[in-house]
């Protein structure tokens, strides 16, 4: 079946409303956490306020990590960006280490001294850059030389 796009600027339009309607958190008889669009009805819930991770670039605290120029990538194994983001360091032959922040150790004691709240997390030198932009990314690339820069 082809849709049109008419139906399908309605269908986006039906569920506009389920994008803006929130998110509930509520804890089951078991003590289990449960979180949904809608709370449920024989259960007290709290509405969740989600923090998306905008891509930006912040300076990391003088001293926090040791890292020179170099490129340090949080990231975790689900995560479609982060996938982008090394893969745009590879094709630029750029060398960087990368720490899954669920699988390793290090990884998770950084995302917390970092106060990650979100994937990935790149660090160029002492700058910090909250998700991915290739266009952004190049800039601190080039600024700490491991890039040409490009006229």
């Amino acid at each position: 079946m082809k849709l049109h796009s008419p139906v399908l600027l309605l269908l986006l339009f039906l569920a506009l409303p389920a994008w803006g309607a929130g998110v509930y958190r509520w804890t089951d008889a078991d003590g289990k956490v449960h979180f949904g669009d809608e709370p449920p009805a024989e259960r007290k819930a709290e509405s969740v306020e989600l923090k998306y991770n905008q891509v930006g670039s912040t300076p990391v605290p003088p001293g926090t990590f040791d890292s020179g120029q170099r490129v340090v990538v949080y990231s975790a194994v689900w995560c479609g960006v982060c996938t982008r983001a090394k893969a745009f360091l590879k094709s630029r032959a750029v060398p960087f280490t990368e720490y899954d922040i669920e699988t390793s150790r290090k990884g998770r004691e950084d995302y917390r001294r970092l106060q990650g709240t979100g994937v990935p997390i790149i660090l160029v030198g002492d700058e910090r850059m909250n998700g991915f932009s290739a266009t952004r990314l190049t800039g601190m690339l080039e600024q700490a030389g491991h890039l040409r820069a490009t006229p």
